[in-house]
């Protein structure tokens, strides 16, 4: 399969995730206010987010005797169908007499999603060799910042168009159109014979991830690389409303204006990848992310003219864009054989709960020395991220536990 191929396919399929879980999650909150919900009802929209917090739990599920890639294309087909029929299903009740009802409904479109990106994510780590991975990754990442644009942006446009149903069948038919790559795909049939042998995974495997050869350097480096931009992230959208923008013109600021440099930065990300290397990508997106942080402080205490504002937040959102395919890239150079699944998904994990205790901390810290203060701290970290890089990261590829390896730990 071309590397072209691959990548489409990868596009399409974080498309389809993305772009319904952008809508739930930053549309339907905004619908609701709309429709007078109280604001106890619309922190409740969290909860949608828990399977994507604990998805690592059935990775192993997932990866269980994967044998070959058509294994996890099973998989995603018929998790992205499954998906669809729920997000129907969801159009057929009124958001004010069914409103529990939806709500669990969409705590089940996102296990089926997180279930896909399980299995889409250990995909892409098999069809990808070593120097497709910055590009294949930046499908990802752009897939999900152009779905970001796509839900939150033109699908609430369209609501009120067409209304609550019929834009559920349109999501629905987005599932369902994406899966014409991934149904297209087909591999060279391998006789069962020559087929390697793979140990069954099981839940047990999990804490084995946490045993492979200088791991513990690369949980720290995942777990602090956000660290000095995802806080302005967190606050950015309250900074606006204090310099006193519209909704209007904050939505479009950050829901389409940075989500664009995001995208933009994310299919960058990959050919800067490509180019450098990781390490010193790694570097390089690190420093720049410090540089965002430093003008965005910079903003709030000297110059907080619209252009500037704007240039801050091209800044953010495309360090965020280029932090994002660097950490997939080498999370995706982390797995153990006939494990892409369950491995590939701790890690993101990993950058998930950090990225939510940061942005806790974030405001902490913003009620107590101000925005000024919050963004120079990010500064700070961010600077401490790019010069830890060197010591944090390894290439696991030279230290990858391989399979015979696996077994004689395993016996």
């Amino acid at each position: 399969m071309k590397p072209q191929q691959k990548y489409s396919i990868l596009l399409s399929l974080y498309l389809a995730q993305s772009i319904p879980m952008s809508f739930f999650s930053t549309v339907l909150p905004v619908i609701m206010r709309m429709e007078d919900y109280s604001l106890s009802n619309i922190g409740l929209l969290q909860l949608i987010k828990i399977p994507w917090i604990i998805k690592f739990l059935w990775g192993p599920v997932v990866d269980h005797n994967a044998r070959d890639n058509m294994h996890y294309r099973k998989w995603i087909i018929a998790s992205e169908v499954f998906y669809a029929v729920v997000i129907v299903g969801i159009g057929f009740f009124n958001l004010d007499t069914h409103f529990s009802t939806i709500i669990m409904l969409m705590v089940m479109a996102f296990v089926m999603s997180a279930t896909q990106d399980i299995a889409s994510d250990a995909f892409a780590v098999r069809i990808l060799k070593k120097k497709e991975r910055g590009l294949g990754n930046s499908m990802q990442s752009s897939g999900n910042f152009l779905g970001t644009l796509f839900g939150s942006g033109v699908l609430l446009f369209l609501y009120t168009l067409i209304g609550w149903q019929h834009l559920m069948f349109v999501l629905a038919l987005i599932v369902l159109v994406a899966l014409i790559p991934i149904i297209r795909y087909r591999q060279k049939q391998v006789p069962v014979a020559k087929r390697p042998r793979r140990k069954r995974i099981a839940f047990s495997d999990i804490p084995g991830f946490f045993r492979i050869p200088g791991i513990g350097r690369r949980v720290v480096l995942l777990v602090i690389f956000y660290s000095g931009i995802i806080g302005i992230l967190a606050m950015l959208k309250p900074y606006l409303v204090d310099l006193g923008y519209s909704i209007r013109q904050i939505a479009f600021m950050t829901g389409i204006f940075g989500t664009a440099f995001g995208a933009a930065s994310a299919f960058a990300g990959g050919y800067i990848i490509k180019r450098l290397g990781n390490k010193r990508s790694l570097r390089a997106f690190a420093f720049y992310g410090f540089t965002g942080a430093l003008v965005m402080s910079l903003i709030v205490l000297f110059n907080q003219h619209v252009v500037w504002v704007y240039t801050g937040i091209a800044l953010i959102w495309s360090a965020y864009g280029m932090s994002s395919v660097a950490v997939y890239t080498i999370s995706m150079n982390t797995v153990r054989e006939g494990k892409e699944g369950t491995d590939y998904t701790i890690q993101i994990v990993l950058t998930h709960l950090s990225s939510l205790l940061l942005v806790i901390i974030s405001g902490r810290i913003g009620d107590w020395i101000g925005y000024s203060g919050l963004f120079l701290s990010e500064a700070i970290l961010g600077l401490l991220v790019t010069l830890s890089v060197g010591a944090l990261y390894r290439d696991p590829e030279r230290k990858q536990v391989s399979h015979d390896q696996e077994y004689r730990k395993s016996a």
